[in-house]
């Protein structure tokens, strides 16, 4: 089993930015991708962005130029660097691990980008 812990959501201004730490424990073994995905309300659950097991990132459009995703083998965890947040980046922010054909899920973690 893998467990994900994600942190490191909350409110902020348009155009500030936040980091999302996502901690991954447990049965990890050999390649293994990372996504983070995001929810809004009333909205499917969107994929955002990618750390291949190869080390490639891949995004979005809808934040490409703005976040960054970046892992830390030694730690596994994955972080999210949030930068120029938009009104509509609101939403829960997921992490996910990809393992052996199977997806784990962490629990979200709430982002709100308000004035």
């Amino acid at each position: 089993q893998v467990q994900l812990v994600e942190s490191g959501g909350g409110l902020k201004q348009p155009g500030g930015s936040l980091r999302l730490s996502c901690a991954a424990s447990g049965s990890i073994f050999g390649t293994y991708t990372m996504n983070w995905y995001r929810q809004a309300t009333g909205k499917e659950r969107e994929l955002i962005a990618t750390r291949h097991s190869g080390g490639t990132t891949t995004y979005a459009d809808s934040v490409k130029g703005r976040f960054t995703i970046s892992r830390v083998n030694a730690q596994n965890t994955v972080y999210l660097q949030m930068n120029a947040l938009k009104p509509e980046d609101t939403a829960v922010y997921y992490c996910s691990l990809q393992q052996g054909g199977v997806d784990y899920w962490g629990q979200g973690t709430q982002v709100i980008v308000s004035s």
